[in-house]
C-alpha cells in the first residue's frame, strides 16, 4: 500500500519524516473496505516567523488527498508539533473514509476547533498558526495589512446545494463555490449556524426545494466589491472569508484567510 502514498515535506520538516508520514498513512488506509487511490500527503509548518525559536515553535499543518470508491476526498489538520498532526491527520482520514463509503450525514456544528496545542505568540495569545483555526477557536486574526497572496480562477461546477454541501464536507471546506442552476447564478454554501450549513447566491433568490442538507439561506445577494473592497471589508470584520460579486461582472468570487497570514481569492472563471 505504500507504494500508492506520494508524500511531499516543506522546508523546515526532516525528510526522514516523509517515510514514516508515508507508512502511517498507508497503515490507516490498508483495512479499508473500500478501493482508496491517489493518496497525497504534504506536510509544512506554520506560524514559524512569529516565533523568535524558528522551525521548533512552528505549528505544523498536514493534508490528505485522495480518491475512495472514485469520490474525492481532502482532510487537513493542524498541530503543534509533527507527531499530534499526524494522529488527526490519520484520525480524519479515517472518518472521512467511512464518510465518503456511507451515507451521508450532516457533520456536527459548531465543528470541534483544531487549534488545541499550537503555540502563541507573546503579544497577543493568539495561535501562531493557521487564521482559519484561529477563527475556529474564537481568537483575533494577526493584526496588520492583509494581501492577496494566491488566485485560482476555477470553472464552476453546476450543482444541487446539496451536492455542494457534500462536496464541501467531503474535501474539508468550510465554503463552496458552485453555480446553481436552479437559479442560474453562482452561489456558495458555507458552515454557520445553525445548522451548520447555509446558502448565498450572487442574486437574492427563494430557498431550493425540497432539500436534503438542513440549509438555511441569506436572504439577501452577495455584495458586488472590487478586490479591494472586499478585502478592506474581510478584514474590517474579522471575517475568516467572504463571499462577493464581481464589481462589472458580477460573477461569484471567495476570498478567504490562508494558513500562512495572507488571502486566498477564488474566482468563477469567464
Amino acid at each position: 500500500m505504500g507504494e500508492l502514498v506520494t508524500v511531499r515535506v516543506c522546508e523546515g520538516i526532516s525528510r526522514g519524516f516523509a517515510a514514516d508520514a508515508k507508512a502511517r498513512i498507508a497503515a490507516v488506509v490498508g483495512g479499508a473496505d473500500a478501493l482508496v487511490e491517489s493518496l497525497r500527503v504534504r506536510v509544512a509548518t506554520i506560524g514559524a516567523e512569529a516565533s523568535p525559536g524558528g522551525a521548533e515553535r512552528a505549528g505544523v499543518l498536514t493534508q490528505v488527498n485522495a480518491e475512495v470508491d472514485g469520490r474525492r476526498i481532502r482532510v487537513q489538520e493542524a498541530a503543534a508539533d509533527l507527531g499530534e498532526a499526524m494522529d488527526r491527520l490519520a484520525e480524519g482520514l479515517r472518518a472521512r473514509m467511512t464518510a465518503a463509503t456511507a451515507g451521508w450525514a450532516p457533520r456536527p456544528w459548531p465543528r470541534r476547533t483544531r487549534t488545541r496545542g499550537l503555540p502563541t505568540t507573546a503579544a497577543s495569545g493568539a495561535p501562531a498558526g493557521p487564521p482559519a483555526a484561529v477563527a475556529r477557536a474564537g481568537l483575533p486574526y494577526p493584526a496588520g495589512p492583509q494581501r492577496i497572496v494566491r488566485r485560482k480562477q476555477a470553472q464552476l461546477v453546476w450543482c444541487s446545494p446539496d451536492a455542494a454541501a457534500r462536496t464541501m464536507d467531503a474535501m474539508d471546506f468550510d465554503i463552496h463555490l458552485f453555480t446553481d442552476p436552479a437559479t442560474e447564478t453562482d452561489a456558495v454554501v458555507y458552515r454557520v449556524g445553525p445548522t451548520g450549513y447555509r446558502l448565498a447566491r450572487t442574486v437574492a433568490a427563494g430557498p431550493p426545494t425540497h432539500p436534503a442538507v438542513p440549509l438555511t439561506l441569506s436572504p439577501c445577494g452577495a455584495p458586488e466589491l472590487t478586490e479591494d473592497q472586499a478585502v478592506e471589508r474581510l478584514t474590517a470584520a474579522e471575517l475568516p472569508y467572504l463571499f462577493f460579486a464581481q464589481a462589472g461582472s458580477g460573477r461569484g468570487r471567495v476570498l478567504y484567510r490562508r494558513f500562512d497570514g495572507g488571502l486566498g481569492l477564488i474566482a468563477a472563471a469567464s
